[in-house]
């Protein structure tokens, strides 16, 4: 695989396919890097929520990470499902270990449908343990607002606050993603410490919404492992997204919030129907 981009998902587990490490090897693999993963949580889930969570023991959690590390030179780490407090310094402990680089860290800790993956006890450990090795942090606006400690954002101008603080608080560079605000385009805030960028895309009409914070987060890191600038990996998952999205909506997997696309640029938009 010499020159391909290695890119390690630590993250829970989807049995359904659309989130977590399933769906991050899917961006990996859309996007031509290898994927890897390391898994945080299993989850029993589909695309109607979560339905069960049974925490991966920490020591374990270090050694899958141990394990990829030191065989193959990891280009970059996407962080999701953490889980646990002892999850959150197994994997600090590590990824300061092997000199990590490129990590994004996507704080999931309340599932779409309001289920809890960790919640308010992993606010501080992951400011403290995990902002300072991250490149990126991307927190949407329920995420961002608990690790700031402040209210959920309603518009851009909340949204450059949290970032400011969250900047603050340790994270070298935030992005906030702003999908949940109730209007208006697909409006993602980026500030890395010196300026903001803002990244807008049309917002689709489509109920195919499972694992699209994933995607994102997972498509930043595999274009960071293949040596783009910070702007640019944002900018190219962005469109990665709208893409996988657009080609999804008519996606018919599952009584609930079925998953984009992932593969749309390598299936030619065909849409197949899975029971």
């Amino acid at each position: 695989m010499t020159g391909v981009a290695k890119v390690l998902s630590i993250a829970g587990s989807d049995p359904s396919g659309g989130a977590g490490a399933q769906g991050d090897l899917k961006t990996f693999s859309a996007l031509g890097a290898y994927g890897m993963a390391a898994l945080t949580a299993l989850t029993a889930q589909n695309t109607l929520g979560v339905q069960g969570v049974h925490n991966v023991p920490a020591e374990f959690v270090a050694a899958q990470i141990e394990s990829i590390f030191s065989d193959i030179k990891v280009d970059a780490v996407k962080i999701g499902m953490i889980g646990t407090v002892a999850n959150v310094a197994a994997i600090a402990a590590q990824l300061k270990r092997f000199h990590a680089k490129n990590v994004v860290l996507d704080p999931v800790m309340v599932a779409t449908g309001g289920h809890s993956l960790g919640g308010d006890e992993l606010v501080e450990p992951i400011r403290e343990k995990l902002f300072p090795l991250a490149r990126l942090v991307t927190p949407n606006l329920i995420e961002a607002a608990l690790l700031a400690g402040d209210r959920m954002a309603e518009g851009p101008g909340d949204m450059r606050a949290l970032a400011l603080k969250l900047h603050a608080l340790g994270a070298p560079a935030v992005l906030v993603k702003g999908g949940h605000l109730p209007e208006g385009d697909a409006y993602d805030l980026l500030y890395d410490g010196a300026e903001f960028t803002e990244f807008a895309a049309p917002r689709l009409a489509t109920r195919n919404t499972h694992g699209t914070g994933c995607a994102l987060s997972a498509a930043i890191a595999a274009r960071l492992g293949r040596g783009a600038s910070l702007k640019q990996a944002i900018a190219d998952a962005k469109a990665f997204l709208g893409g996988a999205l657009a080609a999804g909506r008519d996606f018919e997997i599952g009584a609930g919030h079925g998953p984009p696309q992932h593969f749309f640029a390598l299936w030619g938009g065909a849409i197949k129907r899975v029971e």
